[in-house]
């Protein structure tokens, strides 16, 4: 049997830290694009990464590893965009199990509406409290933790 490596003081203080402040970032987040643009976090990470793919549109299972998100959880936010018109499903033509999700015109104006927004909730949240040497930092770390756990 392994024995625990507990967390020593230095390293308890990190985990709590990286704890609060990610919840904090997370919260304020949701709250902003709830308040400015009736768009929920994760909805807006889809609108985001349809936007920057080509076409505009992803495999639905491609979109879920992307997110970090279940495949049924991926299914219900895009259900929510889809009865507002910002998104679309369409039938993979090769596969008949694939199914692509598409932004549309409607759901890229909600996202160019909501970016601005977004973006200065972001700043206020984490960007501008950091010094750019700590910003290279927290880049180099964070990465190397999703790294890891890719």
């Amino acid at each position: 049997m392994t024995r625990t490596r507990w967390l020593d003081e230095r390293e308890r203080a990190a985990w709590r830290g990286f704890l609060e402040a990610s919840h904090r970032v997370e919260r304020a987040l949701e709250q902003q694009l709830k308040e400015d643009a009736g768009l929920s976090h994760p909805q807006y990470e889809v609108l985001v990464r349809l936007a920057d793919a080509p076409g505009r549109e992803l495999r639905m299972t491609e979109l879920a590893r992307l997110l970090i998100t279940s495949k049924s959880g991926l299914t219900y936010q895009i259900g929510q965009l889809e009865k507002r018109g910002h998104v679309r499903r369409r039938s993979c033509p090769t596969d008949v199990r694939g199914v692509f999700a598409q932004l549309t015109d409607q759901g890229y104006e909600a996202l160019r509406q909501a970016a601005p927004g977004h973006v200065d909730a972001v700043r206020t949240a984490l960007i501008d409290v950091l010094e750019p040497d700590e910003l290279d930092v927290l880049a180099r770390a964070l990465g190397r933790v999703g790294h890891r756990l890719r």
